[in-house]
């Protein structure tokens, strides 16, 4: 008889941008005159910057001739790729991070749940709340969680982010040994300071803790003042894994390509309270279950640090930054508390209802889809999350929409 790993079967019903596809769905069966503008889900809109579709049809030029054939690549990625986010991304802001410490992949959602790979099930997991479900839901699946009850896992720890924190989560007060944390946040849009991931990482080092810490969002950092690194917080290379993505940077949602950060300082332990490298563990599993990310998309991103890229990028961010910006003037100014817009493409709403009630009201009376709050944890209810990732006219509508409905 084969069995299957119930584990699943605690996952709830459906994940949420499914419950919001299909509500979507619905209404548009039932409307078909209606034109559905969506600031929900996080995809980006706009066309790949022309300095990486160069280099993408550059490298496809290459394999359509024997001698510049490439086959498999090294799984870790290739060295020009990995090179040149070392350079750009963190040692340009101080960070000590060499290329045999970056791993190119297919996407940070992939490697925030394919990293617990590496990690004991007899751990206490400690996850912000609201979160990204990937973090949670994968958690599940591997066996780390108890069961579903009154709006969260048991098994859990949860570090409560709210308007009276700032949406940043307090440290604990007892010990944890995995804490996510990402910041600019999804799905809050908080950004963090020095000096509060300075506590995180003290506290790390203090309980032999380790922090899986997701920078996705760290192009839209426009305040100098923030950290774009965990790393440029000290000590952190021995108690923190990073994960960036090239998808909302430069809008690889379709081409994929992200990596993640492993320093070779960074180490966990054995059941005898022995010390292992993480970087040689990840190796091991990113060597064996991933064949590495096609040779033309590694060179496509690489051309996001050329000069032509970095600008091109910084338009496309400062595109949808001009978006979150009209999102978060507009929805205050219709009497709404707000955080994120600022340093982050997300805008979290307290709309002072249910959740859902919100969302199928913007839904049904303005089609205009939003992400309700509760679907990222307990305490997301009564929140929606807005996106800023569409194109400006098709903003300028949606808030025209809601500011009439809000209105009535």
């Amino acid at each position: 008889m084969i069995q299957i790993n119930e584990n699943y079967l605690k996952l709830r019903s459906s994940y949420l941008f499914s419950d919001i596809a299909k509500r979507v769905q619905t209404f548009a069966a039932s409307n078909p005159e209606r034109e559905i503008i969506s600031l929900g889900i996080g995809d980006v809109t706009r066309a790949l910057p022309g300095a990486c579709i160069a280099a993408l049809h550059e490298a496809v030029d290459e394999l359509s001739f024997d001698s510049t054939f490439h086959g498999y690549g090294p799984e870790q990625g290739y060295a020009f790729l990995r090179e040149a986010v070392a350079q750009n991304d963190f040692q340009t802001v101080g960070a000590d991070i060499r290329p045999d410490e970056v791993f190119i992949s297919d996407g940070a959602k992939c490697d925030t749940g394919n990293i617990l790979d590496i990690f004991s099930t007899d751990m206490t997991i400690a996850v912000p709340d609201p979160v990204y479900p990937v973090y949670v839901d994968t958690n599940v699946m591997s066996g780390r969680t108890g069961r579903w009850d009154n709006g969260r896992y048991g098994g859990l720890f949860y570090l409560e982010a709210t308007e009276e924190n700032g949406f940043v989560p307090a440290i604990p007060t007892e010990p944890v040994d995995l804490i996510y944390l990402c910041f600019p946040n999804n799905p809050t849009g908080a950004t963090a300071t020095r000096e509060q991931l300075s506590g995180w990482v003290t506290y790390a080092r203090e309980n032999k803790a380790l922090i899986l810490y997701d920078a996705a969002y760290v192009a839209f950092i426009r305040d100098d003042s923030l950290p774009r690194s965990i790393y440029e917080i000290e000590g952190a290379r021995d108690v923190a894994i990073e994960f960036r993505s090239f998808s909302k940077t430069a809008g690889f949602t379709g081409t994929r390509c992200a990596y993640t950060i492993i320093p070779k300082t960074c180490v966990g332990y054995d059941s005898a309270g022995n010390a292992h490298t993480l970087h040689a563990l990840w190796n091991r599993r990113h060597t064996t279950k991933f064949n590495g990310v096609s040779y033309p998309i590694q060179r496509a991103a690489e051309a996001v640090y050329s000069n032509e890229g970095k600008e091109q990028v910084r338009q496309l961010t400062d595109y949808y930054l001009r978006n979150a910006s009209l999102i978060l003037k507009k929805m205050r100014g219709l009497g709404f508390t707000c955080a994120g817009g600022e340093n982050s493409p997300y805008i979290w709403v307290n709309t002072r209802r249910d959740s859902w009630d919100f969302f199928d009201l913007l839904l049904n009376k303005a089609a205009v889809v939003c992400t309700p709050g509760s679907g990222f944890g307990a305490c997301g209810q009564g929140y929606i999350r807005l996106s800023a990732f569409n194109q400006y006219e098709q903003v300028e509508v949606a808030m025209d929409r809601i500011a009439e409905v809000i209105g009535q």
